[in-house]
C-alpha cells in the first residue's frame, strides 16, 4: 500500500495574543480542577435532607443578588473557622449589575498559613443547614455545572454498556467511535435542496424568532442569511463574542493538540440547522454562552439568561430589546435537594418572566436514561400534577422534550423520561448542518487506483457541511422549530405595539396542540 499523501488539516488552537474580551471571559472561567461530583455516600449528611448526585464547583457558593451576600458570608465565616476556610464575596458580574435577576458568587478558600482539607461547597452548605435545624439559607446554593445534551459527549454509561465489550466487530470496526448507534457525529452527504424560505413580502406579519443559547453558529450556506450570531443589543454583550475561542470556527480548542474535534464543537450549528429545517421562515438568534475551554456553570448561565430576559422585557415595553417567540435550551442539570422549596428560585423566576411575555421556552430532557428530573426541563408542568410548577393561564409553560428514534414511535434508549417530560420528537441519528471541520483523524484506508484516490470514511471530515448526531439536545430545537412554524403568519407586524395578552394566548394555543398541556 502506498503512503498516504499529505493534505491540509486544521489542528491546534489559534496562536494569537488574548483580546480584551478573551481576558474578561477567562476571569469568569472555572478551572476543571474545581469541579466535583457529589457522592451522597461520602458527602456530609444532615438529618431530613436527602442529597442526590450532582456536579458542582467545589470552591464557591452562589446566592440570589437580592439577598444580603455580605451578611451571608459573615454567617458562613462563623461556621468555618475551625475548618481553616474563609468565605469572600466576589464582585458582581457586570452583566447583571443593572438587571432584575442575577446571583453573587461566594468564594471559599483556605485561610493563609493553614494546611487543611480542600474547601467543599456542599460540605459548607450542609454545615449552614445544620446550624439552622436543617433549613437552608434562602437563595444560597451550589454553583452547578450545566451539562450539554448531545449523547456522545455526556452519556454516563457509554463506556460500560453491557453489550459494548462483547460486540463482535468492536475491536476492529474503523468508525465504531462515531457510529450513529453510539450517538457520535458522523459526516454524511446530503443531496436534497435547501429548505424553502419565503421572501419577507410573502409573510403575513413578522417572521417568528427562535433564540438559542449554545455554542454559537458557524458558517454555512443554509444559515449565513438566517442566523444572527451577533444579536447584542441594549443589555451589553451577551455570551462570548470573540472568534478566537469560538468552537464553531475552531473545532479543536481543548485537550491535546491532536486535531481531534472537541465534544461540543458544531453543536450550535447543528441545532440552528434543525430549527431551519423545521421552520425555514424563522429568524434565528444564536448566542454563544458555552465556554470553549471550561464548563458552563450555573452562575454564568443565569447571567446570560438574565440578559435575555431583559431583552424580551424591553421589546414588550417597546423600548428596544429583541422579539423572541421561542427560546431553545439544550442543557440542564440535576439538583441535589429538589425537596427544598427555595431551590433554583432565581433560575425559575427568570424563565417565568420570559414566558409571561409570550415566549415559549423549550428545554431538552437529558440523555441519562433516567426518570430523575433534569432542570430546567422539569419546570414543565408534570403530567401527574406533582411537579414544582403548575400550569397558569397567564404564561405558557416550559416544554420539556425527550428524544424519539428515527421510526418516530419508540423512545431513544438514552432519553430521559417520566411525567415531567411532556413532548417527544426525533433526536436519534438526526441530520443537520455542520461547520466545515476537517479534524485530525484520518481515513483507515487510502490508496491510489486507476489514477483516482480511494479511501474509507473519514469520520471527522465535515467539509461536506452535513452530519448526523444524537441527543435530546437536538430533539428540543427540532420541536422549537415546529412550534415556530405554527406561529408563521399569525404574528403582528414588526413595528406593531406589543400585545402581551395576545402573545400569551397564541403561545398557549401552539403549546397545547404540540405538547398536550392545557392551561
Amino acid at each position: 500500500m502506498e503512503p498516504k499523501p499529505e493534505y491540509p488539516r486544521r489542528v491546534g488552537r489559534p496562536l494569537r495574543p488574548d483580546s480584551k474580551q478573551q481576558a474578561e471571559n477567562r476571569r469568569w472561567a472555572t478551572p476543571a480542577y474545581d469541579i466535583r461530583v457529589l457522592d451522597p455516600d461520602q458527602a456530609p449528611a444532615v438529618d431530613g435532607v436527602l442529597a442526590l448526585p450532582t456536579v458542582y464547583v467545589s470552591t464557591r457558593l452562589i446566592i440570589d443578588k437580592h439577598a444580603d451576600p455580605d451578611a451571608v458570608a459573615a454567617e458562613l465565616n462563623r461556621l468555618v473557622g475551625e475548618r481553616g476556610w474563609q468565605v469572600e464575596v466576589e464582585p458582581e458580574d457586570g452583566r447583571t449589575a443593572g438587571a432584575k435577576y442575577g446571583v453573587r458568587r461566594l468564594r471559599i478558600s483556605v485561610v493563609p498559613g493553614q494546611a487543611v482539607s480542600p474547601p467543599d461547597a456542599f460540605a459548607l452548605l450542609q454545615l449552614a443547614r445544620s446550624s439552622r435545624n436543617g433549613k437552608p439559607i434562602p437563595g444560597l446554593g451550589l454553583d452547578h455545572v450545566i451539562g450539554m445534551h448531545p449523547w456522545e459527549a455526556s452519556h454516563p454509561w457509554e463506556a460500560s454498556h453491557p453489550w459494548e465489550a462483547s460486540h463482535p466487530w468492536e475491536a476492529s470496526h474503523p468508525w465504531e467511535a462515531s457510529h450513529p448507534s453510539n450517538g457520535g457525529r458522523l459526516p454524511i452527504a446530503y443531496i436534497g435542496p435547501r429548505p424553502a424560505r419565503r421572501d419577507e413580502a410573502d409573510i403575513t406579519g413578522r417572521r417568528p424568532v427562535v433564540a438559542v443559547l449554545d455554542t454559537g453558529c458557524g458558517p454555512h450556506e443554509w444559515l449565513d442569511d438566517v442566523v444572527d450570531t451577533n444579536p447584542h443589543q441594549d443589555v451589553g454583550t451577551v455570551g462570548y463574542p470573540d472568534d478566537e475561542t469560538n468552537p464553531e470556527l475552531h473545532g479543536d480548542l481543548t485537550g491535546p493538540l491532536d486535531g481531534a474535534i472537541d465534544p461540543h464543537s458544531g453543536h450550535g450549528t447543528f441545532i440552528a440547522g434543525l430549527i431551519h429545517q423545521a421552520c425555514p421562515d424563522a429568524a434565528i438568534l444564536a448566542w454563544r454562552c458555552v465556554p470553549s475551554e471550561g464548563p458552563l456553570v450555573e452562575s454564568d448561565w443565569v447571567a446570560t439568561l438574565s440578559q435575555v430576559r431583559d431583552l424580551v422585557e424591553r421589546h414588550a415595553a417597546n423600548t428596544g430589546g429583541k422579539a423572541i417567540d421561542v427560546l431553545s435550551l439544550s442543557m440542564g442539570y440535576y439538583h441535589e435537594t429538589p425537596q427544598d422549596e427555595v431551590f433554583d428560585d432565581t433560575l425559575y423566576q427568570i424563565l417565568a418572566d420570559i414566558t409571561a411575555l409570550g415566549t415559549i421556552v423549550v428545554a431538552s430532557a437529558g440523555n441519562d436514561a433516567t426518570s430523575r428530573p433534569c432542570y430546567p426541563a422539569a419546570f414543565a408542568p408534570w403530567s401527574d400534577g406533582l411537579g414544582p410548577v403548575q400550569p397558569e393561564k397567564k404564561r405558557p409553560p416550559i416544554v420539556s422534550v425527550g428524544a424519539l428514534n428515527p421510526n418516530n414511535e419508540t423512545d431513544a434508549l438514552f432519553s430521559n423520561a417520566g411525567p415531567w417530560v411532556r413532548a417527544y420528537t426525533p433526536g436519534m441519528a438526526v441530520m443537520s448542518t455542520m461547520p466545515p471541520y476537517q479534524g485530525g483523524g484520518q481515513p483507515d484506508y487510502r490508496r491510489e487506483y486507476l489514477g483516482r484516490w480511494r479511501e474509507s470514511l473519514d469520520p471527522d471530515d465535515f467539509r461536506g457541511g452535513f452530519g448526523i448526531w444524537s441527543g435530546t439536545s437536538f430533539a428540543a430545537p427540532l420541536l422549537a422549530g415546529q412550534l415556530a412554524a405554527q406561529l408563521c403568519d399569525r404574528l403582528p407586524d414588526a413595528g406593531a405595539p406589543f400585545d402581551k395578552d395576545a402573545a400569551v394566548a397564541l403561545a398557549w394555543d401552539v403549546v397545547e396542540q404540540h405538547a398536550g398541556i392545557a392551561p
